[in-house]
């Protein structure tokens, strides 16, 4: 119920920002504000369904993971079905992206029809146990229904700012009142980041609570967090180069690589206290590994 409601607060929120965009194009733009809201919220009402059956499609084809059987990747396969059994959750499907660097991400509507994906970079740099804390971090997000709120909220975040920007570009061809330039950069500098505080709010939480729970599905939490610390100098050392930012918080690291001030924005919390809480929870249970 919990993720019911983050997916419709999710849903009615861009309805809103789209609302407010198709407000600001027909006062100060068209001169027909009321024409303009109908419009954009068409727009997002449309975007709104297809993002939640086709959101985890889109992240499967913009990343080009390919789904793979258990003849193609077994050593994947393998420890994904131990987790499943001990998780009490359904195998889900299993794919690879070919990229160097080393990253996973789960994503679908439900645990029923969960997809998988880890690169051939993350394949390379862990052990088995570390790879074990990963994928099982991955499928607590499947197992607390993380995955198609973290899916939709990445697309809308990316619709959100093509949506901004096309606000600007539009003002620029035209009719605008005197002064209206300001308000239109206003809002578009601030729309998209209202989609990037709410996605904020959704990711970092989830991620401790991805990792703890990930954590006591192996009872290793030390294998996740040595399996963090190498993903970490991984993607610092080759960020992601492709792809959409949006994105970023489906992984389970951030790939793409901010600077100075927009680490404050990074939608994943920081690698050091994320491993500082496996360690705690490594001494309260006992666990080792």
């Amino acid at each position: 119920m919990n993720a019911t409601v983050k997916t419709i607060v999710l849903l009615l929120f861009m309805l809103m920002l789209f609302g407010i965009i198709g407000l600001i194009v027909g006062e100060f733009v068209l001169g027909d504000w009321m024409t303009s809201m109908i419009i954009f919220l068409s727009i997002a009402a449309v975007i709104n369904i297809f993002v939640y059956f086709m959101s985890s499609k889109i992240v499967l084809w913009r990343y080009k993971a390919k789904i793979v059987s258990s003849q193609e990747a077994p050593r994947l396969h393998k420890i994904v079905q131990e987790i499943c059994l001990k998780a009490d959750l359904p195998m889900p499907r299993i794919a690879i992206v070919n990229m160097a660097t080393p990253n996973a991400f789960a994503t679908g509507r439900n645990k029923n029809n969960a997809v998988v994906a880890a690169t051939t970079g993350l394949l390379d740099i862990l052990d088995d146990d570390e790879l074990k804390g990963v994928l099982a971090h991955e499928m607590a997000h499947v197992k607390d229904r993380d995955i198609l709120v973290m899916s939709i909220a990445a697309t809308i975040a990316g619709a959100i700012s093509i949506a901004a920007r096309s606000l600007w570009w539009g003002s620029l061809g035209g009719r605008r009142e005197r002064g209206s330039e300001w308000i239109i950069l206003v809002a578009m500098i601030t729309v998209p980041l209202a989609a990037m505080f709410l996605q904020l709010g959704i990711s970092r939480g989830r991620e401790y609570f991805a990792d703890r729970e990930g954590a006591l599905m192996i009872q290793k939490p030390m294998a996740l967090a040595r399996a963090l610390a190498k993903l970490e100098k991984g993607n610092k050392r080759r960020p992601m180069e492709t792809g959409n930012p949006a994105s970023a918080s489906i992984f389970i690291v951030n790939p793409f690589r901010g600077q100075g001030v927009l680490t404050l924005f990074s939608t994943h919390p920081p690698i050091e206290k994320r491993i500082q809480k496996l360690e705690e929870l490594s001494q309260t249970t006992g666990y080792i590994g």
